[in-house]
């Protein structure tokens, strides 16, 4: 089995998906909300040890961290690992305190690309090509721009924030071989 080098650099969706490809713990039951920034991961956790994937089955927007608390009360003898969108992530973060109270075991990536980048596909996808700047304005995560450490850390979470690849590897795999539930806030150099 031969699984993906830890990366280095700039962190983008490739470079991450091969940090969760190299780090995945055996067992490890996977709630996938990663959207748009979820692209590479499939492929890069081919060659990690057995694990379950969890996905959406349609289009609603905010089961990944609901799922993920699930699946950790479930199954309480095994690592969840919780991939999360930022915008995907606001509809029910509420689950964090839950996840905090109870003491469950779910590490919680949020990829923070800033924009609801799905969204912003399923605009074209329709075929608004030229989508003005209140549309664009309307699906974009910032003014203010959302703190996912403070959110985390407020509801009993502990958190980090990683910008380079290198430290989104040492954040979570520290996260996912700490007992109880975390958060790492990935910025991503790109929405792509």
């Amino acid at each position: 089995m031969v699984r993906p080098d830890l990366p280095s650099g700039a962190l983008t969706t490739q470079s991450a998906g091969a940090v969760i490809g190299a780090l995945l713990p055996e067992g490890a039951i996977v709630s996938d909300e990663a959207n748009t920034s979820g692209l590479f991961i499939a492929a890069a956790t081919a060659l990690a040890p057995p694990h379950d994937w969890l996905m959406l089955t349609g289009g609603a927007i905010g089961i990944g961290l609901p799922l993920a608390l699930g699946a950790a009360v479930a199954c309480p003898d095994r690592r969840v690992l919780a991939l999360e969108a930022d915008g995907s992530a606001m509809y029910t973060n509420q689950a964090w305190w839950t996840m905090a109270r109870e003491g469950l075991d779910v590490t919680n990536v949020i990829f923070s690309n800033r924009s609801y980048a799905i969204l912003n596909m399923e605009l074209h996808r329709v075929g608004a090509e030229a989508e003005g700047p209140r549309a664009k304005a309307m699906l974009d995560l910032s003014r203010p721009d959302l703190d996912f450490v403070s959110l985390a850390r407020g509801m009993g979470v502990p958190a980090t924030r990683a910008d380079t690849s290198e430290e989104f590897a040492e954040q979570l795999d520290r996260a996912l071989n700490t007992p109880g539930p975390s958060v790492v806030e990935a910025v991503l150099a790109s929405a792509f």
